[in-house]
């Protein structure tokens, strides 16, 4: 799960497990497996960065199991 920003400056936690795309149009545009679009204030580099980080939890998690 990360947390992203909608235009509207509201905060929102997002799985990214259900991340298809994400887009600069210019405005970030992340589009789930099932069709949604989301527009987000962070940047499409910001996105994977914090999808890395979250994937790199899991990972370590699972090493200490």
């Amino acid at each position: 799960m990360i947390r992203v920003t909608r235009l509207n400056g509201t905060n929102f936690v997002l799985n990214c497990e259900l991340i298809e795309t994400v887009e600069a149009t210019p405005d970030t545009v992340i589009t789930t497996t099932n069709g949604k679009k989301l527009v987000v204030t962070e940047g499409v580099e910001e996105i994977v960065e914090k999808v890395i980080e979250y994937k790199g939890k899991i990972l370590s998690y699972s090493n200490k199991l």
